[in-house]
């Protein structure tokens, strides 16, 4: 079914409605299928059409560590902290420090 869904999400790309949270769900949805280097391009798409999404930030950090990158988690998470934090999105800003906090052990 996921299968489905990425293909779907796919066929919008490059379409009026491709941005920042058709980007977001592919490389939620790929991230979610075990294909962490793809979800890493397309989580860093959605940030590049907003760079002020904190729950792409937050999935960046995620593909990025599961690909075992872990100055470019770091890096994402931090990003995204400043960005939730501007937001008020305290909720993502708290599980963003959470998982620095765990990288660094």
């Amino acid at each position: 079914m996921n299968s489905d869904r990425i293909a779907a999400l796919r066929a919008q790309c490059g379409g009026p409605r491709d941005g920042a949270l058709l980007r977001y769900s592919l490389g939620s949805a790929l991230l979610d299928e075990g294909d962490a280097a793809t979800a890493r391009a397309e989580l860093q798409r959605a940030v590049e059409f907003d760079p002020r999404y904190s729950a792409a930030w937050k999935a960046l950090g995620k593909a990025c560590l599961a690909l075992h990158d872990h100055h470019g988690a770091a890096a994402a998470w931090r990003q995204g902290i400043v960005v939730a934090s501007e937001r008020g999105d305290q909720q993502a800003a708290k599980e963003m420090t959470v998982f620095l906090k765990r990288l660094a052990r």
